[in-house]
């Protein structure tokens, strides 16, 4: 679902809200929404996450099978199928910071082959833990020249931070070829659908959290078994919202009703796409309101807050050198006029760029009259797809924690399950609509299992039960003793 449909618009909805002056809250989707991995696990899927959580809220218990640093489909039954996600972070746009990045300090155990790889620490552990000029692998020369973007200005600082860029993609390249190693090793690799994609755009300035193509775009590969369309380049418009429906379509199952993207793989894939969507509103502290759409040439932008500039200054991107330097060169006169687009005082109302011919979208034809039945029909499929998802985009974060509340000024709680035993069955129900039920036969267990329907127990075992509907409180942890039920 997009993250504006249900209340995961702002970045970290638990973070920076002493500053906001709102509570810590999360997303809440629809009472039938369930996580994508939790559907798979309904059908015998073994599903493991290695290991970031950003969902923007806290998932049930029945959401994996694990999710840690441990997580690897070899702990799957014997022959299941499985769904497994790897997290690579070094490409991060941390890894711009000076000296390098970081040093790594926690290790990963998925890894095979002639080199242990390791997960380097975010958070609190930045300046402790970067790493010198001697740690650095060297993959790509440092004599290297890079084609910096216009709306950069092209110097030693730049240039040494593109240098870093590419430099922690080979790096991570290393590292996605010691998974495709194991699933070679495994007998696994020609029977495996693969996925390959970033989560966001560039880390440079003026990339990442702008809904401009260069922070929009992110690369992904799909490696099918036996090789299947190798090489084959689709120009299809595609949406991270896509992926849930397709990857229930390659499982032969039809993607539910709430489902806001489409398929474009399987069974049930649908139409080609004709436009896109995006959405920008608050990042760490600060807080704009912007929504954009685009067709395969030109990309339309609506900015709700025109009184404010468009760069927001961030601390965190500001500790990259690229981003310092050119807050010095702003300060100094040296930027040229589109160096200067992003640190307008103000931004106009509508934004139309033609990406196939200014693919930095530096020339906006919002005002060309040449342009304006574009300008019409994206500003029209915007319109409908705000009313289709009930977007609000200028809704202050507070007004909307009221209403994903119900009203309330506290986060709502999910109830205690409710345990009975009936036809020499255990039936589990709660009465919080929507509310996913984990279970256990053995505390012990690595993982919850999922509840679907009723089901058979020994009577000597004692039962662990726990409900949770995504964006509430999860219900307390319920011991059951079946001898007593029975």
């Amino acid at each position: 679902m997009y993250p504006s449909s249900i209340g995961a618009n702002h970045m970290r909805t638990t973070s920076y809200n002493d500053v906001i002056g709102i509570p810590k809250y999360g997303a809440v989707p629809p009472a039938e929404v369930k996580m994508i991995s939790e559907l798979l696990r309904k059908q015998g899927y073994y599903c493991s996450n290695n290991y970031k959580t950003d969902y923007q809220f806290k998932p049930p218990v029945t959401a994996w099978d694990e999710s840690s640093p441990y997580a690897h489909w070899r702990n799957r039954g014997k022959n299941q199928p499985f769904f497994a996600v790897f997290n690579f972070t070094e490409t991060h746009e941390s890894g711009l910071f000076e000296p390098y990045g970081f040093r790594e300090i926690e290790t990963r155990h998925y890894y095979a082959g002639d080199r242990t790889y390791k997960w380097k620490g975010f958070g609190k552990s930045h300046a402790k833990n970067r790493m010198t000029e001697a740690e650095t692998p060297v993959h790509v020369s440092k004599n290297t020249k890079f084609k910096i973007p216009p709306y950069l200005q092209d110097n030693e600082v730049s240039q040494r931070d593109l240098w870093k860029l590419y430099n922690n993609i080979a790096e991570m390249d290393k590292q996605v070829g010691a998974v495709l190693k194991q699933l070679e090793e495994d007998g696994l690799l020609d029977n495996t659908i693969i996925f390959f994609y970033g989560d966001h755009g560039g880390p440079m300035p003026r990339e990442k959290r702008l809904i401009y193509d260069y922070g929009l775009k992110t690369p992904m590969i799909i490696r099918f078994p036996d090789k299947k369309n190798a090489g084959i380049k689709d120009g299809q418009l595609l949406s991270f919202v896509d992926f849930a429906p397709t990857l229930l379509s390659l499982t032969n199952q039809e993607p539910k009703e709430y489902m806001q993207g489409q398929a474009f793989l399987g069974d049930f894939k649908a139409k080609e796409r004709n436009y896109i969507h995006a959405a920008a509103d608050r990042f760490d502290g600060f807080t704009d309101a912007i929504r954009a759409v685009k067709d395969k040439q030109f990309k339309y932008i609506r900015n709700y807050r025109r009184e404010q500039a468009y760069y927001l200054p961030i601390t965190y991107r500001e500790k990259i050198p690229t981003m310092e330097n050119l807050l010095i060169l702003k300060n100094e006169g040296k930027l040229n006029e589109f160096q200067m687009q992003w640190f307008r005082e103000s931004k106009p109302k509508e934004e139309l760029f033609d990406c196939l011919n200014d693919p930095f979208e530096l020339n906006n034809l919002a005002e060309n009259p040449k342009y304006q039945e574009k300008l019409t029909e994206l500003s029209n499929e915007m319109d409908r797809w705000l009313l289709e998802i009930k977007d609000i985009p200028n809704l202050p974060e507070k007004e909307l924690v009221t209403k994903l509340w119900n009203g309330k000024k506290t986060k709502p709680v999910t109830e205690d399950p409710v345990v009975q035993f009936e036809n020499n069955k255990v039936k589990i129900s709660c009465d919080t609509e929507g509310a996913s039920i984990g279970y256990k036969t053995n505390p012990k267990e690595k993982s919850w299992s999922v509840y679907s329907k009723p089901f058979s127990i020994e009577s000597k075992e004692n039962l662990l039960v726990k409900a949770h509907r995504i964006g509430y409180v999860p219900s307390k942890s319920i011991q059951v003793n079946i001898a007593d039920l029975k």
